[in-house]
């Protein structure tokens, strides 16, 4: 059976049960119980994420990173400066390829946010995601990864998607990014037939946001 690696934050969080039980009999989907948070943390945590699976036993890495880098907490500067993300997404990139060779690798872009609804204390802005999106997907072409734009689509979902002013742990978000997410990583295991969506939501409140 082919496997499937998903890391990222706690949006990653929201399809990822949907996408496992989707795929169950036809692909090994694993992902941490916990939050991935900024990019530095992903490339420090990224190899203690296999389960015991070897790296070059990997057909599919689907990962993100980029909601904690951008936040501002207590109306300070984002986390972690955009030139640093970059330098950071483009070691994971190295690291991606140097542990899991075989793998097609997916790039997924950091979803949109209601900031008018957020506590200026803790806030992100869509300006700024946009701005660390484009700047990640400029290093992970270079290194032949694709790119799932999850921005684009969390753009177009109704406020009623959200479960709060940054997650989507509801049943039309779940299923939108669910959906989108095996639309990538359907084709790149071999499964050319329509799947049929088994929803598997997250009931709790999000581990770290």
């Amino acid at each position: 059976m082919k496997n499937v690696l998903l890391v990222g934050d706690s949006i990653r969080m929201g399809y990822d049960k949907s996408v496992k039980k989707t795929l169950e009999g036809r692909a090994n989907v694993i992902f941490p119980a916990e939050n991935c948070r900024f990019a530095c943390y992903l490339l420090r945590s990224f190899h203690d994420y296999f389960e015991g699976i070897k790296g070059e036993d990997f057909d599919v890495v689907h990962w993100n990173a980029g909601l904690w880098d951008c936040l501002r907490l207590f109306e300070e500067e984002p986390h972690t400066p955009i030139d640093v993300y970059t330098y950071y997404i483009d070691r994971i990139c190295k690291r991606i390829k140097k542990l899991c060779p075989n793998a097609r690798v997916i790039f997924a872009t950091s979803t949109s946010v209601q900031s008018e609804k957020m506590d200026v204390n803790f806030k992100r802005y869509n300006e700024e995601i946009e701005e660390y999106n484009s700047a990640a997907v400029e290093v992970v072409k270079k290194y032949g990864f694709e790119v799932n734009d999850l921005y684009c689509l969390s753009k177009t979902l109704p406020d009623e998607a959200h479960s709060d002013p940054v997650h989507y742990y509801t049943t039309l978000g779940t299923e939108a990014f669910t959906n989108k997410v095996l639309s990538y990583i359907a084709p790149a295991l071999g499964i050319e037939e329509k799947l049929e969506y088994k929803e598997e939501m997250y009931t709790d409140a999000p581990i770290g946001i």
